[in-house]
């Protein structure tokens, strides 16, 4: 039954043998990014029947693919004991995602209809920000005591791994659940089998705060070259496991932000789709307007050489050239440190090496493009002095341009602000004033103007 006949007739089922068809459909579907629209428009009574043919478990995998938002407005379509038996079958942590984006009064009926256990562990897990590592942690991990033998050990996993998310490392806690060891899979099962766990387990090992940034929390993992990161409280108790899979989505949902922050916006916080033109433009008013001030002295600087632009027309020739130049420099600074710092690549104390690297580097720019000004200045015919004076100010703006591009981000981080608000367009138009000011006093200087 194809997709088109199913919408045609909402009430039909598919039978046993058209369900592997059905999921191949919706799949597809996915990976089209129609599969939202579809499900969200076809009837409550046949979402029910796609919920229930396909399965809870697979119905919740595929959910687990989509936008939290998305997956939870297609739950909240179906009956609330569907729902919960969906949840039930999906990841915790996913669950929790989409469970905190339900209304608090219909999530409550949810949690009411899953089991004990299971509506336990999601009312802990939204207990944290969505953006903490106990936000985005899994309680299905595997813990062992350490006063097992190695042999007991490896039977007990035998009977926990079905419930976690993938055994890599087996976590060793005392009675209180607070973290002792941690020791490989493969390890423990290549260990003779009279060796005792607390022998076998290795205690210095990485762990993170559940308060902590979930951004944190991804890069002690891939600097670590970890497939598991536990996450625990202030006692040390272990509470769950940031894997792989959490990293890269993580990852992606920072890159997102930054990316979001360089072009001078705030990020959004559903699919673009989703967001409203009011919302749109409440994300980004607060800085355009921000940048129309700060854009504003640009103009009083033209004002104050105004004799010196009317007594060498020529010179106005090139502001267009020196002042986008010398944003794109900075903007090329700021995006390589943001990004080093992110990685933890860059710190604080390392704002010395960083404006003497980037110094050097925005000395040999500016004569590169000294040369190349120069030349068109020529070309222009505006004369050889005028060319100078271009020269000499697009030198002394781009190793301006990247002097704060280097620094201006670093002593954000230092004072606890997002360096990814010093944005492109910050930069360009806090270069666009002081470029010109340094153009025009190279001006006076050597053409002897005013």
């Amino acid at each position: 039954m194809s997709l088109d006949e199913q919408k045609r007739s909402p009430e039909a089922t598919p039978s046993d043998g058209e369900t592997v068809s059905l999921l191949d459909q919706l799949r597809y579907l996915a990976t089209e990014g129609d599969l939202v629209p579809y499900l969200l428009q076809v009837p409550p009574s046949r979402l029910a029947a796609i919920a229930r043919d396909l399965g809870d478990e697979v119905f919740g995998d595929l959910l687990g693919t989509l936008d939290p938002a998305d997956a939870a407005e297609i739950l909240s379509r179906l009956a609330v004991a569907d729902a919960a038996d969906v949840l039930e079958a999906m990841a915790p942590d996913e669950a929790a995602d989409v469970m905190g984006e339900i209304a608090p009064e219909a999530a409550d009926r949810i949690l009411i209809e899953m089991e004990p256990v299971e509506a336990a562990e999601l009312r802990d897990l939204l207990t944290y920000p969505p953006d903490t590592a106990g936000g985005r942690m899994t309680p299905a991990f595997v813990s062992i005591a350490p006063d097992l033998r190695a042999d007991q050990a490896v039977l007990a996993l035998r009977r926990l791994a079905q419930e976690a998310e993938g055994v890599t490392y087996v976590y060793v806690t005392d009675p209180h659940d607070r973290l002792l060891g941690v020791l490989s899979l493969r390890n423990l099962v290549l260990s003779p089998p009279h060796r005792r766990v607390g022998d076998l387990m290795v205690t210095d090992l990485v762990t993170v705060p559940a308060m902590a940034d979930q951004e944190e929390a991804a890069h002690l993992l891939t600097e670590n070259n970890l497939l598991a990161l536990p996450v625990v409280d202030d006692q040390r108790r272990l509470l769950g496991i940031i894997t792989a899979d959490d990293v890269a989505d993580i990852l992606a949902q920072e890159a997102t932000e930054d990316i979001t922050r360089l072009g001078a916006s705030a990020p959004l916080e559903e699919p673009y789709l989703r967001v409203s033109p009011v919302e749109l433009w409440r994300k980004r008013i607060v800085w355009l307007f921000v940048l129309f001030l700060a854009q504003a002295y640009t103009g009083t600087v033209m004002q104050f050489f105004e004799a010196e632009l009317a007594e060498v027309i020529a010179l106005s020739f090139f502001i267009p050239l020196l002042i986008g130049t010398g944003g794109n420099a900075g903007s090329q600074v700021v995006m390589t440190l943001v990004r080093a710092m992110t990685l933890g690549e860059v710190r604080f104390r390392d704002l010395p090496r960083v404006v003497t690297k980037e110094f050097a580097t925005g000395l040999m720019l500016g004569i590169t493009m000294a040369v190349a000004t120069f030349i068109r200045a020529l070309m222009l015919d505006v004369g050889v002095d005028v060319g100078m004076v271009v020269a000499a100010a697009v030198t002394a703006i781009v190793v301006w341009a990247a002097v704060v591009g280097a620094i201006l981000p670093m002593v954000l981080r230092q004072l606890k602000v997002d360096p990814t608000v010093v944005s492109a367009p910050f930069i360009s138009t806090l270069v666009d004033g002081t470029g010109l000011l340094i153009y025009f006093t190279i001006a006076r200087m050597v053409l002897r103007l005013g």
